[in-house]
């Protein structure tokens, strides 16, 4: 190990595969990083609340000491990980932000998280998350609030806050995330870093219960660079052979230097209207699709595609249905209902008095859509939409309830731009688009055919060469 390597600031702003190539040539030691890590979590995360169920630092700096002493395992051999708190890592509590599983400790680590174990993280504990991951606000009975880096007094989005915050703050290097409803592109968005929802399928959930039927929720990469985003995704990805779903794709790393000059940019800005947006998203969105043609991207507005009413009705139906799938089992249990947040309830009294037939026809409009993105698609290599239709909202606000002047009718209608890529299982990315007025970082969405992955990674390393804004306008933190 070099005398002269970074110190405990300098290792905080690293990306992972910087950390990695470091690592590897023993210009530093697994537990010069993980000295750096608990450093920068004592110092940030108090204000911040992003990271919970802090593993013991003693054992952690033992684990970093065998790390630094074993034989490589993969890219990630040594550099600290927290997992999102809806995920199992085995020795960690799984709370799911819920007083019902508060303290639970988990007994295996979830397909995943093995994965990125098995590449050589160290798992140091865990990031918050909203109750069960329901409002991509991250708020819970059982930690609290996380708070906005760029404006404490702000959410971070969610349902994968805590890693957006722990990434943006240079607590972690990356981080893994969830995306259903936004989950990795709105947290993204709000924290000025990158989120990717992968193409449905890509990275397998958990060989539990139904298997066949969900096919919204999908885990996913978060990094402040499309290279530690390519590179976790690919640790990530490849089919389980215990699901039917999934298949073999190529790794994303190894060509994400390719030209993107030619690749053509559909922008769907607020969908005819459909989608109400907070002054100044729109605006600045437009500017980032400037910064896009500018790198030989041409870029064309398009009409609606598809209903955006249709889209919505499909959405909401098979979303229900599926939370009432996965919490209905507490809903049954009455003193279990009296411990559950009433968007909670919502979600799973509407799925349970779905039909059959309901459920059928929200499919058929799944895969219309489906069908309609995919001629979309012959055209365009990508589709754009803002990542978000307000700016970070105040901490103590459970969702906005109106958004310029159009009352909101559920507790996530705001969040609707993100739905037609949940929808139709394709992939997303939320790339940095800057900063509005009032010092708050918005992103742009930019979404490809199902498998189309690797072009959405090279198009977003075109745009982190040209603009770096994590690197540019990191936040001002107090334990900076």
């Amino acid at each position: 190990m070099s005398a002269g390597g970074p110190g405990t600031q300098g290792l905080a702003g690293l990306g992972a595969l910087d950390l990695s190539d470091m690592l590897a040539r023993r210009e530093i030691g697994a537990e010069e990083v993980m000295r750096a890590t608990l450093a920068r979590i004592e110092a940030v995360n108090p204000e911040i609340n992003a990271i919970v169920s802090l593993r013991d630092g003693d054992d952690l700096l033992a684990e970093a000491r065998a790390a630094d002493a074993a034989p490589r395992k993969g890219w990630l051999h040594g550099v600290p990980l927290a997992v999102k708190d809806l995920a199992n890592a085995a020795g960690l509590p799984t709370s799911r932000g819920s007083p019902l599983f508060a303290g639970e400790i988990a007994a295996a680590d979830d397909l995943h998280i093995a994965r990125l174990r098995a590449a050589g993280a160290i798992v140091i504990g865990k990031t918050n998350t909203p109750e069960f991951g329901l409002g991509s606000h991250t708020f819970n009975p059982v930690f609290g609030a996380t708070r906005n880096p760029y404006d404490p007094a702000r959410s971070a989005g969610g349902s994968s806050g805590g890693a957006a915050a722990a990434l943006a703050t240079g607590m972690l290097a990356v981080v893994d995330g969830s995306d259903m409803m936004g989950s990795l592109r709105n947290p993204a968005a709000w924290c000025n870093v990158y989120g990717m929802r992968p193409s449905w399928g890509r990275v397998p959930s958990e060989p539990q219960v139904d298997t066949f039927l969900h096919q919204l929720s999908t885990n996913g990469p978060m990094a402040r660079n499309p290279r530690d985003l390519a590179a976790l995704l690919d640790s990530m990805s490849g089919p389980d052979p215990r699901q039917p779903h999934g298949a073999d794709a190529a790794p994303c790393l190894p060509d994400i230097g390719a030209d993107v000059a030619g690749r053509r940019i559909g922008w769907l800005g607020d969908w005819g209207g459909a989608y109400p947006m907070e002054e100044g998203i729109l605006a600045l969105c437009e500017t980032a699709l400037h910064g896009l043609e500018a790198l030989g991207c041409p870029v064309e507005p398009l009409a609606p595609p598809f209903p955006a009413a249709q889209i919505w009705q499909g959405w909401t139906v098979l979303r229900s249905w599926a939370v009432a799938a996965s919490l209905g089992p507490l809903h049954a249990d009455p003193d279990h209902r009296a411990a559950l947040k009433p968007e909670a309830l919502w979600e799973i009294e509407r799925g349970l008095r779905l039909d059959g037939m309901e459920i059928h026809r929200a499919s058929v409009i799944r895969s219309d859509w489906f069908a309609a993105a995919a001629r979309l698609f012959e055209t365009f290599d990508v589709l754009a939409l803002p990542a978000a239709q307000v700016w970070p909202f105040p901490l103590g606000w459970r969702y906005p309830d109106r958004i310029a002047g159009q009352e909101m009718d559920s507790y996530h209608r705001w969040m609707e731009v993100v739905v037609p890529a949940s929808l139709a299982g394709l992939p997303a990315i939320s790339l940095p688009a800057g900063f509005g007025p009032q010092g708050l970082p918005m992103g742009l969405q930019i979404i490809g055919p199902r498998g189309a992955d690797a072009c959405l990674l090279q198009l977003a390393r075109a745009w982190h060469e040209a603009t770096d804004w994590p690197g540019a306008r990191p936040p001002e933190t107090r334990g900076a």
